[in-house]
């Protein structure tokens, strides 16, 4: 009995063998010191505090000295006891402490910093370092991201929710970065290949395998993981995160938003390396705090890391931090070894509050370069799936892991075959999947979307609306879905069915075949299509500014031809056939029959061929099956449609051409937010009734709807021939951050313009019969506004102003919009 003791308490000792130490440094006057240098003593390892003086750090091995450093300060040296050390209070004393080179702090200069100097030189080397240095490269890639609920405490642990699940704090740990506590709740593993050219500007990654675990596994989490966690360079002047531009501390911007501070030397792996230390210059901006190494001869970084400044401008995240390590291939190559990334994601940003760590490990090795790929390797695969790479087994991956688990990531996987077990907890995570996609899933069919359920206009009343789809899984190769809805008013039937059908993977080839009878605001997006299933917000928004009463019936049946021969790049042929009436007697769609207006009709009856080509580069697309989720909406789109409506088939009424071209484009402008731009242009060639003329889409919600003008009413502007061309910029909260007491909101400033010209032909405006008089913007009608976003994290307000046409009849020339959404 005495060994086994004995035995245990040397193994226990050997567990416990790592010191962990946080607290808090302040000066005399109680008044925190921000980035303030602490390190275990004759280590490298440390940190600096945060902007209220807090830090935490731990080590694998045993330290029982803590150094506390700062310029204008006594250095403190604090004993430390074995293992944890926490709430530290550390008091600096005023003084000189003067080392071996000299180093700034404050607001240091910009003049004469040895910390700049060597800045500039790792500036005109960035293009020469790593990857950069070759033509082609290639290299191997193992990516963990795992998610964890943090902060966990007795309180939490014994909560009501978790009775029957407590089994699940058998997996808690400790954060090294923050030190609070957290239980893994998912994990995600991949192996890669990657493949790149430098001269061609083109990258290809090919998943080998993937395993995924936790309490998500749809689609919904693969599209937050990839959108989370996008690929970024330090080099770079900003770093791309949560759709935010953060300026690099490598940026030749840098100097105007960081302090740099040389702060030692040594050498690492054999390499002479200068420290460096950075800090903010001012409060919420979005900046990082953090140290690098940089070599002496090639000023390649070994070593960084970043953590975000607490007072960044950024929602619903508490911390982001991120270490890279570069490993040294030759004497003159630096190449990226590991990099980690954690965030912090929390309804609040006080210390105490609740949230769930996102962490993602990227580790690479086995480059090969200068061996080039033709264009063909890299635009292959558009549609790559293989079940193979999903049904790994565990001997798999413990053989082909870059690195390996600890024991609670392993324990997720155990923990979540436990937890399918457990009722409470079934209900729980299908609550959960009923909120984030909107379908409630009953076997293999999915009802929904349930926010659709309810809506309200003028012809209809109160709308109810109930449908679904045939859901076995996110690759689904066929889907069938629709409605059925019911306007208490008009007392009429409405719905809407298609089908799709993959028959070709590789190039996604699809099928589709549809038809709806509904009631719909025609006209509300310049640039049309065939969506059988798709309804504006404009026929079926609870609440509008003036009457919405110009609605049409419409009976619309397609069939639909699709395939993407080369990533990103879909091209479409559909053929359709519509019916248009007035769903309302206080509205009309009459035309003559010719241009004698000797014979009106109200109906419209009318078949098209449509052409259909859609280039969306760098879209980031979830799933392979007939319907995919897009990661964010972050990229170009450019849309070319030609229409042919052809007189006599199925007793249609006109000939017409109809050509449209839509050009989407966001820009982000460095730090200073990010520009969207969106030109629109089409004409329609012959003679076409109001039901199929180009409409200038206004908007009579009380709510901001993209691309369409605020001050304009439904059939203000009519046009078969047309340009429009908005501009909008969000700031992101640059300019707000540099106003006293504004900059505490987090607020972020929005400005746009729109603005468009068109006209009407003589021969479409003689075959007009409804009442409605034509009026066209030939002298371009514009309108501009001005919005705050980011109010209580989840409102925006615009304020539009009309810059043209202001004597119209009844013309609004100032509106307020609102929207709603849940952005970083």
């Amino acid at each position: 009995m005495i060994k086994k003791i004995l035995l245990f308490l040397f193994f226990t000792s050997l567990t416990v063998a790592q010191t962990k130490v946080g607290g808090k440094v302040i000066d005399e006057f109680d008044e925190p010191v921000a980035f303030a240098n602490v390190f275990f003593k004759n280590s490298k390892t440390g940190v600096i505090t945060d902007e209220n003086g807090n830090f935490y750090f731990e080590s694998d091995e045993n330290y029982s000295t803590l150094v506390v450093s700062f310029v204008g300060f006594e250095t403190q040296e604090i004993p430390l006891k074995k293992g944890l050390n926490s709430n530290l209070k550390i008091v600096l004393k005023e003084g000189t402490t003067l080392k071996e080179v000299i180093v700034y702090t404050g607001k240091t200069s910009k003049k004469n910093n040895p910390a700049i100097d060597i800045l500039r030189k790792i500036w005109a080397r960035k293009k020469k370092n790593g990857l950069y240095m070759f033509d082609q490269y290639k290299y191997d890639k193992y990516e963990k991201v795992e998610f964890d609920m943090n902060t966990i405490d007795s309180a939490f642990m014994n909560s009501k929710v978790f009775k029957g699940m407590e089994f699940i704090f058998d997996n808690i740990d400790t954060s090294r970065i923050t030190g609070k506590t957290y239980l893994p709740i998912f994990i995600n593993e991949s192996l890669l290949e990657v493949y790149g050219d430098n001269l061609k500007k083109k990258k290809k990654e090919i998943l080998k395998a993937n395993k995924n675990s936790g309490f998500g596994n749809g689609d919904g989490v693969n599209t937050f993981i990839k959108d989370l966690y996008a690929d970024y360079n330090i080099y770079n002047n900003y770093l791309k995160f949560f759709d935010k531009s953060f300026v690099s501390p490598l940026s030749r911007t840098g100097i105007d938003v960081y302090n740099y501070v040389l702060s030692d030397s040594a050498y690492i792996d054999n390499k002479w390396c200068y420290n460096i230390v950075y800090y903010p210059r001012r409060k919420n901006e979005l900046t990082f705090k953090g140290d690098f190494w940089v070599n002496d001869s090639t000023w390649a970084i070994k070593k960084i890391n970043l953590e975000a400044s607490k007072s960044a401008n950024i929602n619903w995240v508490k911390e982001i931090y991120i270490e890279q390590e570069f490993d040294v291939l030759n004497d003159s190559v630096f190449l990226l070894k590991r990099d980690y990334m954690m965030s912090d994601f929390s309804l609040s940003k006080k210390e105490e509050s609740k949230g769930v760590y996102g962490k993602r490990t990227t580790v690479v090795k086995n480059h090969v370069f200068n061996e080039p790929k033709d264009d063909k390797f890299y635009r292959e695969e558009v549609n790559f799936y293989d079940n193979e790479v999903f049904a790994k087994t565990d001997e798999f991956w413990n053989e082909n892991r870059f690195e390996g688990l600890n024991e609670n990531e392993s324990g997720i996987y155990k923990m979540l075959d436990t937890l399918q077990t457990v009722p409470k907890f079934k209900k729980i995570y299908n609550l959960a999947t009923i909120l984030g996609s909107g379908y409630i899933q009953v076997g293999k069919f999915d009802y929904g979307p349930i926010f659709s359920t309810f809506g309200y206009n003028d012809v209809e009343g109160l709308r109810v609306r109930a449908g679904g789809r045939t859901y076995f899984g996110p690759n689904d190769k066929w889907r069938l879905q629709g409605y059925a809805a019911y306007g208490f008013k008009d007392n009429k039937v409405k719905y809407g069915l298609l089908g799709k059908w993959m028959v070709d993977t590789k190039n996604r080839i699809i099928l589709s075949l549809g038809n709806r009878r509904d009631v719909e605001q025609i006209g509300v997006s310049l640039t049309t299509s065939n969506d059988v299933l798709g309804r504006s917000f404009a026929s079926s928004s609870l609440f509008s500014s003036g009457t919405n009463n110009k609605l049409t019936s419409i009976n619309l049946t397609t069939l639909g031809f699709e395939m993407e021969p080369v990533k990103n790049f879909i091209f479409q042929t559909n053929f359709s056939y519509r019916t248009l009436k007035s769903a309302s007697n206080e509205f009309s769609l009459d035309y003559y029959t010719d241009l004698t207006q000797t014979e009106i009709k109200s109906e419209v009856k009318q078949a098209e061929i449509n052409l259909v080509a859609e280039y969306t580069p760098k879209r980031k697309t979830v799933g392979y099956g007939v319907d995919r989720l897009e990661v964010d909406n972050n990229y170009a789109r450019l849309f070319l449609s030609y229409s042919n409506g052809m007189k006599g088939v199925f007793d249609s009424d006109f000939n017409y051409q109809k050509v449209q071209f839509y050009y989407r484009q966001p820009v982000l402008i460095g730090g200073f937010g990010r520009l969207f731009t969106t030109f629109e242009a089409g004409k329609i060639f012959g003679e076409v009734p109001l039901g199929l003329m180009g409409v200038i889409p206004g908007n009579q919600s009380y709510f901001s709807i993209e691309n369409t003008y605020n001050l304009l009413d439904y059939y203000d502007f009519v046009a078969d021939q047309y340009a429009s061309l908005h501009f909008e910029h969000n700031f992101g909260g640059r300019l707000f951050s540099r106003v006293p007491y504004l900059r505490k909101l987090n607020l972020r400033e929005i400005i746009g313009v729109k603005g468009v010209v068109g006209s009407v032909s003589d021969e479409n405006i003689m075959i007009n019969a409804s009442g409605l008089n034509y009026v066209s913007p030939e002298n371009l009608y514009w309108e501009y506004h001005a919005g705050v976003g980011n109010i209580f994290k989840v409102l925006r307000i615009d304020f539009a102003w009309r810059g043209s046409y202001l004597d119209m009849p009844n013309a609004r020339k100032f509106a307020v919009r609102a929207s709603f959404g849940f952005y970083f």
